[in-house]
Protein backbone atom coordinates (compact mmCIF):
# COMPACT_ATOMS: atom_id res chain seq x y z
CA UNK A 1 0.00 0.00 0.00
CA UNK A 2 1.49 3.44 -1.47
CA UNK A 3 0.54 7.11 -0.77
CA UNK A 4 -0.65 6.36 3.05
CA UNK A 5 0.33 9.94 3.89
CA UNK A 6 -2.18 11.24 1.84
CA UNK A 7 -4.70 9.59 3.72
CA UNK A 8 -3.17 10.81 6.89
CA UNK A 9 -3.27 14.42 5.73
CA UNK A 10 -6.73 14.06 4.12
CA UNK A 11 -8.19 13.06 7.42
CA UNK A 12 -6.14 15.32 9.31
CA UNK A 13 -7.62 18.76 7.62
CA UNK A 14 -11.53 17.18 7.82
CA UNK A 15 -11.37 16.66 11.27
CA UNK A 16 -9.68 19.82 11.85
CA UNK A 17 -13.10 21.26 10.57
CA UNK A 18 -14.61 19.65 13.64
CA UNK A 19 -13.29 20.25 17.04
CA UNK A 20 -13.20 23.77 16.46
CA UNK A 21 -16.24 24.67 15.67
CA UNK A 22 -17.48 23.91 19.06
CA UNK A 23 -14.50 25.21 21.21
CA UNK A 24 -14.08 28.50 19.61
CA UNK A 25 -16.85 29.62 16.94
CA UNK A 26 -19.75 29.73 19.42
CA UNK A 27 -17.14 31.96 22.00
CA UNK A 28 -16.72 34.10 19.06
CA UNK A 29 -19.66 34.82 17.91
CA UNK A 30 -20.94 35.63 21.42
CA UNK A 31 -17.91 37.93 22.29
CA UNK A 32 -18.00 39.91 18.72
CA UNK A 33 -20.87 39.62 17.16
CA UNK A 34 -23.57 39.86 20.33
CA UNK A 35 -25.36 36.83 19.77
CA UNK A 36 -27.02 34.58 22.69
CA UNK A 37 -25.66 31.09 23.71
CA UNK A 38 -29.30 30.21 23.85
CA UNK A 39 -29.75 30.67 20.01
CA UNK A 40 -26.33 29.56 19.37
CA UNK A 41 -27.07 26.42 20.69
CA UNK A 42 -30.63 26.47 18.81
CA UNK A 43 -28.64 26.81 15.64
CA UNK A 44 -26.51 24.17 16.23
CA UNK A 45 -29.23 21.61 17.17
CA UNK A 46 -30.97 22.52 14.05
CA UNK A 47 -28.14 22.28 12.29
CA UNK A 48 -26.72 19.03 13.69
CA UNK A 49 -30.14 17.54 13.46
CA UNK A 50 -30.47 18.16 9.34
CA UNK A 51 -25.93 16.74 9.08
CA UNK A 52 -27.49 13.69 10.76
CA UNK A 53 -30.53 13.32 8.53
CA UNK A 54 -28.57 14.33 5.46
CA UNK A 55 -25.60 11.35 6.10
CA UNK A 56 -27.41 8.79 4.09
CA UNK A 57 -28.73 11.08 1.19
CA UNK A 58 -25.29 11.96 1.05
CA UNK A 59 -24.11 8.74 0.88
CA UNK A 60 -26.72 7.31 -1.86
CA UNK A 61 -25.14 10.05 -3.86
CA UNK A 62 -21.65 8.71 -3.31
CA UNK A 63 -22.21 5.89 -5.06
CA UNK A 64 -23.94 7.10 -8.21
CA UNK A 65 -21.03 9.99 -9.09
CA UNK A 66 -18.90 7.40 -11.53
CA UNK A 67 -16.12 9.50 -13.32
CA UNK A 68 -17.17 12.75 -11.37
CA UNK A 69 -16.16 11.57 -7.87
CA UNK A 70 -13.06 13.62 -7.87
CA UNK A 71 -14.95 16.88 -8.79
CA UNK A 72 -17.48 16.30 -6.33
CA UNK A 73 -14.75 15.92 -4.22
CA UNK A 74 -12.83 19.23 -4.80
CA UNK A 75 -15.93 20.87 -4.83
CA UNK A 76 -16.57 19.76 -1.23
CA UNK A 77 -13.31 20.89 -0.02
CA UNK A 78 -14.14 24.26 -1.63
CA UNK A 79 -17.00 24.30 -0.10
CA UNK A 80 -15.31 23.65 3.20
CA UNK A 81 -12.42 26.00 2.90
CA UNK A 82 -14.89 28.92 2.14
CA UNK A 83 -17.33 28.07 4.54
CA UNK A 84 -14.50 27.85 7.65
CA UNK A 85 -13.54 31.58 6.05
CA UNK A 86 -16.59 32.84 6.15
CA UNK A 87 -17.08 31.56 9.64
CA UNK A 88 -14.02 32.93 11.30
CA UNK A 89 -12.14 35.31 8.90
CA UNK A 90 -15.20 37.21 7.66
CA UNK A 91 -17.63 40.16 9.55
CA UNK A 92 -20.88 39.24 8.62
CA UNK A 93 -22.87 40.75 5.94
CA UNK A 94 -26.27 39.47 7.30
CA UNK A 95 -27.49 39.08 11.16
CA UNK A 96 -24.84 37.04 12.49
CA UNK A 97 -26.79 34.32 13.96
CA UNK A 98 -28.26 33.22 10.48
CA UNK A 99 -24.67 33.73 8.69
CA UNK A 100 -23.52 31.66 11.56
CA UNK A 101 -25.99 29.23 10.39
CA UNK A 102 -25.15 29.73 7.03
CA UNK A 103 -21.96 28.48 6.64
CA UNK A 104 -22.19 25.92 9.17
CA UNK A 105 -24.38 24.62 6.62
CA UNK A 106 -21.66 24.51 4.45
CA UNK A 107 -19.12 23.29 6.77
CA UNK A 108 -20.81 20.14 7.88
CA UNK A 109 -22.52 19.38 4.48
CA UNK A 110 -19.03 19.17 2.93
CA UNK A 111 -17.62 17.75 5.86
CA UNK A 112 -20.26 14.58 5.63
CA UNK A 113 -19.51 14.17 2.40
CA UNK A 114 -15.75 14.05 2.07
CA UNK A 115 -15.76 11.78 5.32
CA UNK A 116 -18.56 9.33 3.60
CA UNK A 117 -16.32 9.25 0.31
CA UNK A 118 -12.91 9.06 2.12
CA UNK A 119 -13.93 6.08 4.06
CA UNK A 120 -15.57 4.33 1.02
CA UNK A 121 -12.53 5.14 -0.93
CA UNK A 122 -10.70 3.08 1.81
CA UNK A 123 -12.19 -0.16 0.74
CA UNK A 124 -10.68 -0.04 -2.24
CA UNK A 125 -7.27 0.94 -1.24
CA UNK A 126 -7.01 -1.79 1.58
CA UNK A 127 -7.85 -4.40 -1.24
CA UNK A 128 -8.30 -7.91 -0.74
CA UNK A 129 -5.32 -7.72 1.93
CA UNK A 130 -6.51 -8.99 5.09
CA UNK A 131 -4.31 -6.80 7.13
CA UNK A 132 -4.96 -3.96 4.41
CA UNK A 133 -8.16 -2.39 6.51
CA UNK A 134 -6.42 -2.40 9.85
CA UNK A 135 -2.78 -0.24 8.53
CA UNK A 136 -4.53 2.07 6.64
CA UNK A 137 -6.76 2.81 9.07
CA UNK A 138 -3.62 3.22 11.48
CA UNK A 139 -2.50 5.67 8.93
CA UNK A 140 -6.27 7.57 8.76
CA UNK A 141 -7.00 7.73 11.92
CA UNK A 142 -3.48 9.25 13.17
CA UNK A 143 -3.60 11.73 10.49
CA UNK A 144 -7.10 12.41 12.23
CA UNK A 145 -6.57 12.75 15.55
CA UNK A 146 -3.04 14.69 14.88
CA UNK A 147 -5.66 17.33 12.88
CA UNK A 148 -7.79 18.14 15.88
CA UNK A 149 -4.96 18.26 18.39
CA UNK A 150 -3.26 21.16 15.89
CA UNK A 151 -6.55 22.78 15.48
CA UNK A 152 -7.57 22.62 19.08
CA UNK A 153 -4.23 24.80 19.84
CA UNK A 154 -3.82 26.59 16.98
CA UNK A 155 -6.31 29.58 17.71
CA UNK A 156 -4.49 29.89 21.15
CA UNK A 157 -1.00 29.71 19.94
CA UNK A 158 -2.00 32.18 17.47
CA UNK A 159 -3.54 34.97 19.84
CA UNK A 160 0.00 35.55 20.80
CA UNK A 161 0.63 37.43 17.57
CA UNK A 162 -0.57 40.87 16.38
CA UNK A 163 -2.58 39.66 13.50
CA UNK A 164 -6.32 38.28 14.31
CA UNK A 165 -5.83 34.47 15.27
CA UNK A 166 -9.43 33.53 13.81
CA UNK A 167 -8.85 35.06 10.15
CA UNK A 168 -5.46 33.35 10.24
CA UNK A 169 -6.63 29.79 11.34
CA UNK A 170 -9.13 30.05 8.68
CA UNK A 171 -7.09 30.84 5.94
CA UNK A 172 -4.06 28.10 6.90
CA UNK A 173 -6.77 25.87 7.61
CA UNK A 174 -7.79 26.47 3.54
CA UNK A 175 -4.36 26.09 2.26
CA UNK A 176 -3.99 22.76 4.08
CA UNK A 177 -7.68 21.86 2.36
CA UNK A 178 -6.31 22.71 -1.20
CA UNK A 179 -2.98 20.51 -0.39
CA UNK A 180 -5.00 18.01 0.85
CA UNK A 181 -7.51 17.64 -2.15
CA UNK A 182 -4.84 17.28 -4.81
CA UNK A 183 -2.71 15.25 -2.92
CA UNK A 184 -5.53 13.00 -2.77
CA UNK A 185 -6.58 13.53 -6.27
CA UNK A 186 -4.99 10.15 -8.17
CA UNK A 187 -6.56 8.02 -5.14
CA UNK A 188 -10.16 8.96 -6.31
CA UNK A 189 -9.82 6.86 -9.49
CA UNK A 190 -9.34 3.64 -7.44
CA UNK A 191 -12.84 3.39 -5.95
CA UNK A 192 -14.36 0.36 -6.84
CA UNK A 193 -17.45 0.84 -9.91
CA UNK A 194 -20.16 -1.36 -9.18
CA UNK A 195 -23.72 -1.11 -9.26
CA UNK A 196 -25.05 1.27 -6.07
CA UNK A 197 -26.24 -1.16 -3.17
CA UNK A 198 -29.62 -0.52 -1.41
CA UNK A 199 -29.38 0.50 1.93
CA UNK A 200 -31.51 -2.22 3.04
CA UNK A 201 -28.98 -4.65 1.66
CA UNK A 202 -26.59 -3.24 4.08
CA UNK A 203 -29.37 -3.77 6.76
CA UNK A 204 -30.52 -6.66 6.20
CA UNK A 205 -26.65 -8.10 6.59
CA UNK A 206 -26.70 -9.03 10.26
CA UNK A 207 -23.21 -8.74 10.64
CA UNK A 208 -23.08 -5.08 9.45
CA UNK A 209 -26.21 -4.45 10.87
CA UNK A 210 -24.55 -5.85 14.46
CA UNK A 211 -21.39 -3.65 13.98
CA UNK A 212 -23.57 -0.53 13.58
CA UNK A 213 -25.04 -1.05 16.86
CA UNK A 214 -21.71 -1.72 18.39
CA UNK A 215 -20.61 1.52 17.02
CA UNK A 216 -23.93 3.25 18.33
CA UNK A 217 -23.34 1.77 21.55
CA UNK A 218 -19.38 2.31 21.83
CA UNK A 219 -19.16 5.65 20.81
CA UNK A 220 -21.89 7.21 23.23
CA UNK A 221 -19.23 6.78 25.88
CA UNK A 222 -16.78 9.17 23.83
CA UNK A 223 -19.85 11.33 23.08
CA UNK A 224 -20.85 11.50 27.30
CA UNK A 225 -17.34 12.19 27.99
CA UNK A 226 -16.73 15.03 25.61
CA UNK A 227 -20.25 17.00 26.03
CA UNK A 228 -19.16 16.71 30.09
CA UNK A 229 -15.30 17.64 29.70
CA UNK A 230 -15.31 21.18 30.21
CA UNK A 231 -17.78 21.16 33.03
CA UNK A 232 -15.69 18.02 34.95
CA UNK A 233 -12.29 19.85 34.57
CA UNK A 234 -14.19 23.15 36.02
CA UNK A 235 -16.18 22.42 38.71
CA UNK A 236 -15.52 18.98 39.55
CA UNK A 237 -11.86 18.62 39.38
CA UNK A 238 -11.45 22.85 39.89
CA UNK A 239 -9.15 22.71 37.15
CA UNK A 240 -9.69 25.81 35.62
CA UNK A 241 -7.36 26.89 32.89
CA UNK A 242 -6.13 22.96 32.66
CA UNK A 243 -9.01 22.42 30.05
CA UNK A 244 -7.29 22.93 26.89
CA UNK A 245 -3.97 21.22 28.22
CA UNK A 246 -6.05 18.15 28.93
CA UNK A 247 -8.05 17.74 26.12
CA UNK A 248 -4.65 17.57 24.00
CA UNK A 249 -3.72 15.19 26.25
CA UNK A 250 -6.20 12.56 25.32
CA UNK A 251 -6.51 13.44 21.80
CA UNK A 252 -2.26 12.89 21.73
CA UNK A 253 -2.45 9.75 23.55
CA UNK A 254 -5.07 8.51 20.95
CA UNK A 255 -3.51 9.57 17.79
CA UNK A 256 -0.18 7.92 19.65
CA UNK A 257 -1.70 4.97 20.54
CA UNK A 258 -3.59 4.47 17.16
CA UNK A 259 -0.40 2.84 15.02
CA UNK A 260 0.18 0.61 18.41
CA UNK A 261 -3.81 -1.19 18.39
CA UNK A 262 -3.07 -1.45 14.26
CA UNK A 263 0.06 -3.76 15.01
CA UNK A 264 -1.55 -5.55 17.64
CA UNK A 265 -4.70 -6.29 15.67
CA UNK A 266 -2.41 -7.27 13.07
CA UNK A 267 -0.95 -9.75 15.45
CA UNK A 268 -3.90 -11.17 17.57
CA UNK A 269 -6.49 -10.14 15.46
CA UNK A 270 -9.07 -7.17 16.05
CA UNK A 271 -11.56 -8.25 18.46
CA UNK A 272 -9.45 -9.65 21.01
CA UNK A 273 -7.41 -6.29 20.87
CA UNK A 274 -9.94 -4.11 20.66
CA UNK A 275 -12.10 -6.01 23.87
CA UNK A 276 -9.09 -5.31 25.75
CA UNK A 277 -8.75 -1.48 25.01
CA UNK A 278 -12.81 -1.01 26.15
CA UNK A 279 -11.71 -3.02 29.46
CA UNK A 280 -8.94 -0.34 29.80
CA UNK A 281 -11.93 2.47 29.20
CA UNK A 282 -13.73 1.25 31.83
CA UNK A 283 -10.92 0.92 34.63
CA UNK A 284 -9.93 4.71 33.71
CA UNK A 285 -13.84 6.26 33.58
CA UNK A 286 -14.21 3.94 36.43
CA UNK A 287 -10.72 5.50 38.34
CA UNK A 288 -11.92 8.85 37.54
CA UNK A 289 -15.32 8.03 40.28
CA UNK A 290 -13.06 7.98 43.02
CA UNK A 291 -11.37 11.56 42.02
CA UNK A 292 -11.38 14.92 44.09
CA UNK A 293 -11.54 18.69 43.60
CA UNK A 294 -7.52 19.13 42.74
CA UNK A 295 -6.83 15.75 41.72
CA UNK A 296 -5.08 17.06 38.24
CA UNK A 297 -2.25 14.23 37.73
CA UNK A 298 -4.30 11.48 37.94
CA UNK A 299 -6.64 12.78 36.05
CA UNK A 300 -4.18 13.37 33.30
CA UNK A 301 -3.31 9.94 33.69
CA UNK A 302 -7.30 9.24 33.18
CA UNK A 303 -6.85 11.36 29.69
CA UNK A 304 -3.87 9.27 28.40
CA UNK A 305 -5.25 5.74 29.28
CA UNK A 306 -9.21 6.85 28.05
CA UNK A 307 -7.65 8.57 25.09
CA UNK A 308 -5.21 5.32 24.41
CA UNK A 309 -8.83 2.96 24.14
CA UNK A 310 -10.53 5.55 21.76
CA UNK A 311 -7.63 5.34 19.30
CA UNK A 312 -8.28 1.66 19.43
CA UNK A 313 -11.88 2.44 19.16
CA UNK A 314 -11.50 4.76 16.02
CA UNK A 315 -8.75 2.40 14.20
CA UNK A 316 -10.00 -1.13 14.59
CA UNK A 317 -13.82 -0.68 14.38
CA UNK A 318 -14.16 0.98 10.98
CA UNK A 319 -11.77 -0.96 9.58
CA UNK A 320 -13.74 -4.25 10.72
CA UNK A 321 -16.97 -2.16 9.36
CA UNK A 322 -15.08 -1.37 5.86
CA UNK A 323 -13.62 -5.09 6.10
CA UNK A 324 -17.71 -6.60 5.79
CA UNK A 325 -18.27 -3.54 3.53
CA UNK A 326 -15.93 -4.96 1.33
CA UNK A 327 -18.40 -7.77 1.03
CA UNK A 328 -21.51 -7.17 0.62
CA UNK A 329 -21.02 -2.92 -0.61
CA UNK A 330 -17.98 -2.65 -2.25
CA UNK A 331 -18.89 1.04 -3.46
CA UNK A 332 -19.14 1.85 0.18
CA UNK A 333 -20.88 4.87 0.20
CA UNK A 334 -24.55 4.07 1.74
CA UNK A 335 -22.54 1.83 4.15
CA UNK A 336 -20.39 4.14 5.62
CA UNK A 337 -23.73 7.34 5.26
CA UNK A 338 -24.93 4.92 7.87
CA UNK A 339 -21.61 4.89 10.09
CA UNK A 340 -21.38 8.64 10.05
CA UNK A 341 -25.05 8.84 10.35
CA UNK A 342 -24.54 6.40 13.99
CA UNK A 343 -21.59 8.49 14.30
CA UNK A 344 -23.07 11.57 15.11
CA UNK A 345 -26.51 10.58 16.18
CA UNK A 346 -24.63 10.13 19.64
CA UNK A 347 -23.53 13.26 20.04
CA UNK A 348 -27.13 14.59 19.80
CA UNK A 349 -28.19 12.08 21.59
CA UNK A 350 -25.40 13.26 24.75
CA UNK A 351 -26.29 16.79 24.32
CA UNK A 352 -30.52 16.65 24.39
CA UNK A 353 -30.34 14.19 27.25
CA UNK A 354 -27.16 14.87 29.60
CA UNK A 355 -27.69 18.44 29.56
CA UNK A 356 -31.12 18.93 30.71
CA UNK A 357 -30.24 16.23 33.70
CA UNK A 358 -27.60 18.36 34.61
CA UNK A 359 -29.46 21.49 34.70
CA UNK A 360 -31.77 19.66 36.49
CA UNK A 361 -29.91 19.05 39.30
CA UNK A 362 -29.01 22.24 40.12
CA UNK A 363 -25.94 22.47 38.03
CA UNK A 364 -24.85 26.26 36.40
CA UNK A 365 -21.93 26.15 34.05
CA UNK A 366 -19.50 28.81 35.41
CA UNK A 367 -20.99 29.27 38.82
CA UNK A 368 -18.87 29.17 41.80
CA UNK A 369 -20.69 27.21 44.22
CA UNK A 370 -22.39 24.33 42.48
CA UNK A 371 -24.82 22.58 44.65
CA UNK A 372 -23.77 18.95 46.05
CA UNK A 373 -26.45 16.97 44.28
CA UNK A 374 -24.81 18.96 40.70
CA UNK A 375 -21.60 17.95 41.44
CA UNK A 376 -22.45 14.51 42.50
CA UNK A 377 -24.93 14.15 39.47
CA UNK A 378 -21.88 15.35 37.26
CA UNK A 379 -19.27 12.91 38.59
CA UNK A 380 -22.03 9.57 37.87
CA UNK A 381 -22.68 11.07 34.55
CA UNK A 382 -18.89 11.80 33.35
CA UNK A 383 -17.81 8.70 35.22
CA UNK A 384 -20.11 5.51 35.49
CA UNK A 385 -22.55 6.11 32.45
CA UNK A 386 -19.41 5.56 30.12
CA UNK A 387 -18.33 2.75 32.10
CA UNK A 388 -22.15 1.27 32.11
CA UNK A 389 -22.39 1.82 28.32
CA UNK A 390 -18.71 0.21 27.96
CA UNK A 391 -19.73 -2.74 29.19
CA UNK A 392 -23.13 -3.66 27.15
CA UNK A 393 -20.44 -2.94 24.12
CA UNK A 394 -18.50 -5.79 25.38
CA UNK A 395 -21.11 -7.62 25.53
CA UNK A 396 -22.28 -7.48 21.59
CA UNK A 397 -18.49 -7.49 20.67
CA UNK A 398 -18.25 -10.41 22.45
CA UNK A 399 -21.20 -12.31 20.69
CA UNK A 400 -20.13 -10.88 17.24
CA UNK A 401 -19.15 -13.58 15.17
CA UNK A 402 -16.64 -11.70 12.88
CA UNK A 403 -16.22 -13.25 9.36
CA UNK A 404 -11.92 -13.23 7.74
Amino acid sequence: MTRLPAYSLFAAVINAAGLPIYIYAPKLYVDNYGVTLAALGTMLFALRLFDVIQDPVLGWISERLGRALPIAVAFAGAVLAISMIGLFAVTPPIAPLYWFGLTLLGLFSAFSFLTINFYAQGIAKAGDDPKGHVKLAAWRETGALLGICVAAVAPTVLMGYSFDAFTAFAWGFAAATVAAILWMWPEWSGRVQTEPTPIRTIWNDAQARRLLLLALVNATPLAVSSTLFLFYVESALGAVGWEGALLVLFFLAAACSSPLWSKLAGRYGEKPVLLAAMSLAIISFGYTYTLSTGDVIPFAIVCVLSGATIGADLTLLPAMFAKRMSVIAPNGGQGFGLWSLVSKFTLAFAAVVLLPLLEGAGFQSGGQNQPDAAIKTLVVLYALVPSTLKLVAIALLAATKLED
